[in-house]
């Protein structure tokens, strides 16, 4: 078996840099022009492996970030957009999620023939690879085509969207028109590169104390993802928009973790733009932030845990210059030691006897990827009821810090910060610099949803860029069905698709062939609709709600 498949192995990301030294000839997958990966094995995988290998050496956990709703609705495409013959034709649309419904008509031309140039499942064994890959099944547009007009499609390409997430994204985006329930994508003349993610090995499940059966993927597999659609469309030298409905609230969020790096890279090339979900966390209650400036230097917080939250992790995050320890006390009111920084964030257990609870804590004084202080907690059969945390200053002087709690359904809604802030709760990739974070509002009532993730940045950049529609947006769902979906993704999906007919209009029309993902973006951002009654940019809305009116009206100007 393959290493970055074999639970045995650890997948750690490396810079390349440093390849050299690790390279012992089959341990290392390139990840991308940054960072490979390096394949570790262990033969007995323990909670304070996170600790003897540094904290950004794991790739983070990500989960979806749409919810998807079967009923098929009283159609009126909330991704209507200007007639001016723009319909994404000659842009490719990269998908990296849970796969697509190659049969669902919706990826079909009118000769049922299909739009989708290839499509690599991570989760097949004994398939082709795509060239330059190691793992997984690439079946391109000839094979689709082959198995679309036989007898059993699935027997010469056994690939499908189990989940439905990809499916929903893709036709948002690009799905043909469907004149009887009256669905349509917005570029439906855009052909399409797709991704199936492999699930997160399940030694990284194990290492975050993430329940084995939450659908969730590494940030690796992304990184690959991203990779194989960007280097598709530079064989076909073709402009192309990557749609994100994925995140994380792992990590600083500060932009500066290996995939919202990569991100920035690419957005600065010619003909390729990324749009990215800014995550549904904000009403979830799983962030807290205090800032203490004034004596007693210390600060005293609390967490509701559920029931069924028997495992979890949480993750606080100081600014410089603190220097924090860490107190915990349990439901029964038996408390730690105190817990001071180490320089290489050695691991702890606790064992709380009155609950049965274990808890391991790395106190980072000094996270390798950030500079700044780390401090991470995890929890193993978890005890329900209110948990008590102590924050206090070493140094004795003013700190201010964030929490955060896992994202999606890494973590039920049971469990919770009682005085939670919907600030700062932007998933990753959203925190990168370059690419366009989308926020989602109600459409049908003009008010932002309660869910979408809030700016600005920990560090204070501003994020979200825009807000779109996204609050039971039309869309396919698997088995020739429709549906709608809800949440940031769909946003996402709705903007990534008013991006597609700019490339359009700039690359494949020859107004501007040099365009860069980050002018489309800029654009994007410039002609946002903005009300006399709020200040802009703002925490919620970014620089406002996408204009497709205005975008296109600049775009004749030009």
């Amino acid at each position: 078996m393959e290493k970055i498949l074999d639970d045995g192995y650890y997948d750690l990301i490396i810079s390349n840099a440093v390849v050299p030294t690790y390279n012992t000839g089959d341990n290392i997958t390139p990840l991308n022009e940054i960072n490979s990966l390096l394949h570790l094995r262990k033969d007995s995988m323990e909670p304070c492996d996170l600790g003897e290998y540094p904290y950004h050496m794991f790739p983070a956990l990500y989960t979806l970030e749409s919810t998807i709703c079967g009923n098929i609705p009283h159609m009126k495409a909330a991704q209507e957009v200007p007639e001016m013959g723009l319909g994404g034709r000659g842009v490719i649309i990269g998908i990296v999620d849970t796969g697509i419904d190659y049969q669902h008509p919706a990826f079909m031309y009118n000769d049922s023939t299909t739009r989708i140039i290839s499509i690599w499942d991570q989760t097949k064994f004994g398939g082709t690879p795509p060239r330059g890959f190691t793992f997984g099944a690439e079946y391109t547009r000839e094979l689709l085509n082959f198995a679309l007009i036989s007898d059993d499609p699935l027997a010469m390409v056994p690939t499908v969207d189990e989940v439905g997430h990809g499916t929903a994204i893709a036709s948002i985006i690009a799905g043909r028109p469907n004149e009887e329930i009256g669905f349509a994508g917005v570029t439906p003349e855009a052909d399409m590169v797709v991704v199936k993610l492999k699930e997160a090995k399940r030694n990284l499940k194990t290492l975050f104390s993430v329940p084995e059966d939450a659908l969730c993927f590494q940030e690796s597999d992304i990184i690959l993802g991203i990779r194989y659609v960007v280097g598709v469309a530079q064989r076909l030298n073709r402009p192309l928009v990557i749609c994100l409905a994925v995140g994380s609230s792992q990590g600083g969020h500060d932009g500066k973790g290996p995939s919202s790096m990569y991100l920035d890279y690419l957005v600065e090339l010619p003909k390729t733009s990324v749009v990215v979900s800014a995550g549904n966390e904000a009403n979830s209650r799983r962030h807290y932030y205090n800032n203490t400036e004034t004596g007693p230097f210390y600060n005293s917080f609390q967490l509701t845990v559920g029931t069924n939250d028997r495992k979890f992790f949480m993750e606080i995050w100081p600014y410089i210059p603190s220097r924090l320890f860490i107190e915990i006390t349990a439901p029964t009111f038996e408390s730690s030691q105190v817990m001071d920084p180490s320089i290489n964030g050695s691991c702890q257990k606790l064992t709380f006897q009155t609950v049965r609870t274990e808890v391991w804590i790395n106190n980072i004084f000094f996270e390798e990827e950030t500079g700044e202080q780390l401090i991470l907690l995890r929890f193993q059969n978890a005890a329900p009821g209110t948990w008590y945390f102590r924050i206090g200053s070493v140094s004795d002087e003013p700190f201010s810090f964030h929490c955060w709690l896992p994202s999606g359904n890494l973590i039920s809604n049971e469990t919770f910060f009682p005085d939670s802030d919907p600030n700062t709760t932007i998933t990753a990739q959203g925190d990168a610099t370059n690419p366009l974070t989308v926020a989602a509002y109600n459409q049908q009532n003009g008010e932002i949803l309660p869910e979408s993730g809030r700016g600005y940045t920990r560090l204070g950049q501003v994020k979200p860029d825009i807000s779109a529609p996204g609050y039971r947006i039309p869309c396919a769902i698997p088995e020739n069905r429709y549906g709608t979906i809800t949440g940031t993704g769909a946003a996402a999906a709705h903007t990534a698709g008013v991006a597609a007919m700019v490339m359009e209009w700039a690359y494949s029309k020859g107004n501007y062939t040099a365009v860069t993902g980050n002018q489309v973006n800029r654009l994007l951002v410039r002609e946002a609709k903005r009300t006399q009654d709020e200040t802009f940019p703002n925490q919620i809305w970014g620089y406002g709600i996408l204009d497709d009116d205005e975008v296109f009206r600049r775009l004749l100007d030009l």
